[in-house]
């Protein structure tokens, strides 16, 4: 299940940027944030993706999503200018930034890739 972030929880789960200059990881496993808006079509696309993948992965990463119009100092703290844009997360290295309504293939690639979690 994908869980709602605020940038309470978010400092506290992920990263906390006002304590910290550079880039702490503050969560367990590896993860991936999306920033959305409801208003969205592409990231209503992507919604039912991204929650396959956090059944699929579930012992593995987490899935977060971020509201764009409520969390505004959020999306600007990681200047989002397109959504969905989606922040993955690895354990022990700098996140990495992806655009757009990515397919579940590329995303799963990226977890690979990015996140080092093996492939389900």
């Amino acid at each position: 299940m994908t869980e709602l972030l605020t940038k309470e929880t978010f400092l506290e789960k992920v990263f906390n940027f006002e304590k910290n200059k550079e880039w702490k990881f503050e969560g367990d496993k590896p993860c991936i944030i999306d920033f959305y808006a409801d208003w969205c079509g592409p990231c209503k696309m992507i919604a039912p993706i991204l929650e396959e993948l956090s059944e699929e992965y579930k012992d593995s990463i987490n899935i977060y999503k971020i509201d764009t119009e409520v969390e505004q100092e959020l999306s600007a703290a990681f200047a989002i200018r397109s959504i969905p844009s989606m922040l993955f997360c690895p354990m022990d290295e700098q996140p990495q930034m992806a655009q757009g309504a990515l397919p579940k293939q590329e995303l799963e690639r990226i977890i690979g890739d990015v996140l080092k979690v093996a492939v389900k």
